[in-house]
C-alpha cells in the first residue's frame, strides 16, 4: 500500500533543502521499498505570487490527502509589506491549524563532531540528545479573552488568557508518553504548577495519564527550574512535555545548546500521528540561491516522518546514521564550518548523505 508525501518547499533556501532532503527519500524509497509517493505544492510566499493567497485551496486538499507533508521553510523579504493575512508565515499557521496538529516535537541532539560549535562546555553537551514535546494549539496564545483596553482612569491595559481544557492536557500527554516509550522512558513535565492554576490543573492531569503508562518514569519541574537545568546539565532530559508557551520558550534555548540551528529538525503531529516535518531555521533568504544553506535538518526532519508517522525505525536511524558518517567525513556547510574542515555546497552535503547511506 502506497503512501503520499505533500511535499511543499515553499520559500528562500526551502527548495534547495528539499532537492537534498527528497534524494534522500528517493534512494530509501528504493532500497527498501517503502512505497511512498511525492507530490508538490505551494505554501508562503511562493503560493501567494500564484494564488494570492499563502495557503490556496489546491494545497489544502493535498495536505488533508496526504499521509505525511514535508516543508521547506516559508517567508522572506519579499512578501513584508503586504498585510498580515497574507504573509506567507500565515501558510503556516492555516496548515497547522488546518491539520490539527498540536503536537511538536523538537529534538536538540548534539553530534559529537559539532561540539564545537555549542558556545556550552563540551563536557556540559557532549552526548546530548532529548526531546521537547510542546502543545501547539492551545494556552495562552489562543486563550480569550485577549487584548489591550484603556481604563477608566486613562491607562491602557494588555491582557492574555492562559487556558487549558483537561482533554487538551490530556491528549499532549499520551502523546509525550508514547514519544517517551519509543526513547529512554524519561519524560519530565513542565509547569508552574505554584503560582498558576490552569498548570496545577496540568500536572494533575498528567500524573493520571502517567498511570496508563507504567513503563515511563514522570517527573516534574517548574519552569524557571527547567530553563536552569537546560543549560546546568541538560542531559538528564530524555524528554520534557510542557505548554505551549513555555514550550516556545525551552526549545528554541535547547536549541543552541547544540551550536547551530541548521542541524535541527521538529515534526508537529495530529492525534492519530500524522505529521508536518520542518527544519526550525527559517527560510534564509539572506544566501536563498547561493548553494550554501545546510541541508541536514531537512533530511534529519524526514527521519522524524518515518519514525513518528510511518513507524519505520531501521529507515529513520539509517538516516541519522548517514547524517553522523558524512559529518565523520570532516566536510562541513558554511553555517558549521570551522577551520581544518573541507566547505561543501548545499548538493554536495546531500550527496555525501546519500554516500553514506550506500
Amino acid at each position: 500500500m502506497t503512501k503520499k508525501i505533500a511535499v511543499l518547499a515553499g520559500d528562500g533556501i526551502g527548495t534547495e533543502i528539499m532537492a537534498e532532503a527528497l534524494k534522500v527519500l528517493d534512494f530509501l524509497n528504493a532500497d527498501m521499498s517503502l512505497g511512498l509517493t511525492f507530490e508538490d505544492g505551494l505554501i508562503g510566499g511562493a503560493a501567494y505570487d500564484v494564488h494570492k493567497t499563502p495557503f490556496p485551496q489546491q494545497t489544502i486538499d493535498l495536505v488533508k490527502k496526504a499521509d505525511a507533508v514535508l516543508l521547506g521553510a516559508v517567508g522572506g523579504k519579499k512578501w513584508e509589506s503586504l498585510e498580515i493575512a497574507l504573509r506567507p508565515e500565515k501558510g503556516l499557521l492555516g496548515l497547522r491549524s488546518e491539520l490539527e496538529l498540536f503536537s511538536n516535537l523538537r529534538p536538540a541532539l548534539l553530534y559529537p563532531q559539532l561540539a564545537e560549535a555549542s558556545t556550552l562546555k563540551p563536557e556540559v553537551i557532549s552526548g546530548l540528545d532529548l526531546m521537547i514535546v510542546r502543545e501547539l494549539t492551545g494556552g495562552i496564545y489562543f486563550g480569550q479573552p485577549r487584548g489591550v483596553k484603556t481604563l477608566e482612569n486613562g491607562e491602557r491595559q494588555g491582557f492574555n488568557t492562559l487556558v487549558y481544557t483537561e482533554s487538551e492536557i490530556r491528549r499532549i500527554g499520551h502523546s509525550a508518553f508514547k514519544i517517551a516509550q519509543k526513547r529512554n522512558k524519561r519524560l519530565c513535565s513542565v509547569d508552574k504548577a505554584n503560582v498558576l492554576e490552569c498548570t496545577e490543573l496540568w500536572r494533575e492531569v498528567m500524573e493520571e495519564v502517567a498511570k496508563e503508562y507504567p513503563d515511563v518514569e514522570l517527573s516534574h519541574l517548574y519552569v524557571d527550574n527547567a530553563s536552569m537545568q537546560l543549560v546546568r546539565a541538560p542531559k538528564q532530559f530524555d524528554v520534557m512535555v510542557t505548554t505551549n508557551m513555555f514550550g516556545d520558550i525551552l526549545s528554541d534555548t535547547a536549541a543552541m545548546l547544540t551550536g547551530s540551528l541548521g542541524m535541527l529538525p521538529s515534526a508537529s503531529l495530529d492525534v492519530n500521528g500524522k505529521g508536518m516535518y520542518e527544519p526550525i531555521h527559517g527560510s534564509a533568504p539572506d544566501i536563498a540561491g547561493q548553494g550554501i544553506a545546510n541541508p541536514l535538518a531537512t533530511i534529519l526532519s524526514v527521519a522524524l516522518m518515518l519514525r513518528y508517522t510511518f513507524n519505520n525505525e531501521v529507515a529513520a536511524v539509517r538516516i541519522e546514521k548517514a547524517v553522523n558518517d558524512a559529518l565523520d567525513g570532516n566536510i562541513r556547510t558554511a553555517d558549521i564550518y570551522s577551520e581544518g574542515m573541507t566547505k561543501v555546497s548545499t548538493s554536495e552535503m546531500g550527496d555525501a548523505v546519500i554516500a553514506a547511506l550506500k
